[in-house]
């Protein structure tokens, strides 16, 4: 961190302010300091003595040393305070644009990155030290605690190979200890809570688990599967939202629910054991028992981009060619490196031709909605303006047609002392976050809140007339999302609508190449199909189509297939097959051809 980069030593206070987040000409904290006393403003910085520096710096004369004047904590420490000791999560992208300024990340010296003292790095087990065992893989750390014969250790160590052994059954040999969590995927955290709730001794529990399977190979899925037998054979209840077949079948007994999503959902249509729910005739009940066949006639494609000599993360020096003009589908075992070739390697060196389509967060912010992110709720509003003759602002709930109680959140956040923040709906609105006059102006009799509370399949029929929103909404039916509001805040969406909204507004561009993340996460069966289907009409209207999937029947329907592995971690990280999906099956030796061979 170098606060002393922002100062001009050239000019003086009155010519030239920090320019530090928190910190501006005119604000608070720029009058207390220069309303202290302590500094002469016409002074410039470069003629300060050193005990004027530490001064404003650290507010005292020494570092370290008493504090001058009570409210001048000097702006080395303030920054640190009220920017540094904060997460990004808390702070604004204009925040952190400027804290960029004055900091540059590097490995500590001392440490070397390893976080912990020269005392604590000096004491070994079996000759590692505790870095040098939390930087192995699940699977060597096992075997180097159970060469342990200490009996003083014997419960320590057991307990430790246990949680161990756990982890590498659900499919995660390849972590480390020392892997940050904000580095897992979705589907790799899944598992980790999983784990943490299969060493518990408690009987009695009720455990729910939403989507286990996410991320998952076929392979690893079946491991999770004994998992959840063995959480329910010690006595508890497990219940378990899910589309995989694999672990659909497993069940004691299936609830399905449906017929259909959103408003045309909510409707128990079977109850019973998975064996009847396949005579049941339900979606759910069909998707079952239907399986996909290899594509007949895949694409043959004609031209290629190089990717050469890859070596991110557990890449081994890999080199392949990406074919362009088709549908591809990236595969392997979980962490055998498919997202770091794709996601890290290819998308950055083709960046300029590449639309990433991944599964994290739209936006940062709660006031987002599918109108705002895809562009198409200005039309709306001019629409209301146009037929009612008014401003168009008066219907944004982020200007003048906000509630004036709750600014247009629709919630009031009152902050207790010493107990957390209380949310309410407001009162005022009622949660729908427009003023009342905003509310009182109608198009086609519907007013501004009724039209953002509207389906896209509805709105879809209700703006018919109108080129731009009809051609939309129109994106959002050709991603499978009729069901979704207009105003539904996207912090909600699962990871597989995030990423179906953003393809939404991408998908009528031509010649890009699309690079999708694991695209049925969160599908239904049956909807994978029509996934499928987009995929296939992005890829005939002259675009290329990169999916990186474990889905068997999303393979099945691809042109060319990459395996990466031949397992996870540094038992992986190369190219084990390149072809067509029936080149896979008929001559391919790999994990994800054998799972492919089987579920045909």
């Amino acid at each position: 961190m170098d606060i002393e980069r922002a100062i001009d030593p050239e000019k003086s206070w009155n010519e030239s302010m920090l320019n530090l987040p928190a910190f501006n000409v005119g604000n608070y904290y720029w009058k207390i300091y220069t309303g202290s006393g302590l500094f002469d403003l016409d002074k410039k910085y470069r003629d300060y003595t050193p005990q004027e520096r530490n001064l404003l710096l650290f507010g005292s004369r020494e570092p370290g040393g008493p504090r001058e004047h009570k409210k001048v904590e000097g702006i080395k420490t303030q920054f640190q305070r009220l920017c540094l000791m904060k997460g990004p999560e808390e702070q604004s992208d204009h925040t952190l644009r400027r804290l960029n300024q004055f900091m540059e990340e590097c490995t500590c010296p001392d440490c070397g990155g390893r976080r912990l003292n020269e005392k604590s790095l000096s004491c070994k087990v079996e000759g590692y030290s505790i870095d040098e065992m939390c930087a192995m893989e699940f699977t060597e750390l096992v075997s180097v605690l159970r060469k342990i014969t200490d009996p003083r250790a014997k419960t320590i160590v057991e307990a430790l190979t246990a949680s161990l052994e756990r982890m590498i059954d659900i499919g995660l040999p390849y972590l480390s200890m020392d892997r940050e969590s904000s580095t897992l995927s979705g589907g790799e955290a899944q598992r980790l809570k999983l784990v943490r709730y299969m060493g518990s001794a408690l009987t009695g529990m009720t455990y729910i688990f939403d989507e286990p399977s996410t991320g998952m190979h076929p392979r690893d899925v079946y491991r999770m599967t004994r998992l959840l037998q063995s959480l329910r054979d010690k006595g508890n209840t497990v219940l378990v939202v899910e589309h995989d077949k694999d672990v659909i079948s497993i069940a004691d007994e299936v609830i399905d629910v449906g017929p259909l999503a959103g408003k045309n959902g909510g409707q128990i249509l079977f109850q019973g054991s998975y064996e009847a729910l396949l005579l049941s005739g339900t979606r759910t009940g069909n998707a079952m028992k239907h399986t996909e066949p290899l594509k007949e006639l895949p694409r043959v494609p004609k031209e290629f981009l190089p990717v050469r000599n890859a070596d991110v993360h557990n890449l081994k020096n890999v080199s392949v060619d990406i074919p362009l003009g088709v549908l591809t589908v990236v595969t392997g075992v979980a962490g055998s490196g498919k997202s770091s070739l794709i996601r890290d390697v290819f998308a950055k060196q083709y960046h300029d031709r590449v639309v990433l389509v991944d599964q994290s967060p739209v936006t940062a912010t709660g006031r987002s909605t599918p109108a705002t992110f895809l562009g198409f709720f200005d039309e709306i509003r001019k629409v209301l303006a146009k037929e009612n003759g008014v401003d168009a602002g008066l219907f944004s709930f982020n200007s003048k047609g906000a509630c004036p109680a709750c600014s247009g959140r629709g919630q009031i956040v009152t902050e207790l002392v010493f107990m957390d923040p209380v949310t309410t709906v407001c009162e005022a609105c009622e949660g729908k976050r427009y003023s009342s006059e905003a509310m009182s102006y109608q198009y086609k009799g519907k007013n501004i809140v009724e039209i953002l509370e509207m389906s896209a399949g509805d709105a879809y029929e209700f703006f018919k007339e109108n080129g731009k929103l009809k051609k939309a909404l129109g994106a959002m039916l050709e991603v499978g999302l009729p069901y979704l509001s207009l105003g539904q805040p996207l912090s909600t969406l699962s990871g597989g609508e995030r990423q179906r909204v953003k393809l939404a507004k991408d998908l009528y561009k031509k010649g890009n190449i699309y690079v999708l993340d694991e695209p049925t996460t969160g599908l239904h069966a049956s909807d994978v199909k029509t996934v499928m289907e987009l995929l296939d009409s992005l890829v005939d209207r002259g675009n290329t189509v990169i999916v990186i999937e474990h889905n068997l029947d999303v393979m099945k329907c691809a042109d060319w297939l990459i395996d990466v592995g031949p397992d996870g971690g540094t038992a992986g990280g190369e190219i084990v097959f390149t072809g067509t999906p029936r080149q896979m099956v008929e001559n391919a030796h790999t994990i994800t051809a054998e799972y492919l061979r089987k579920s045909l």
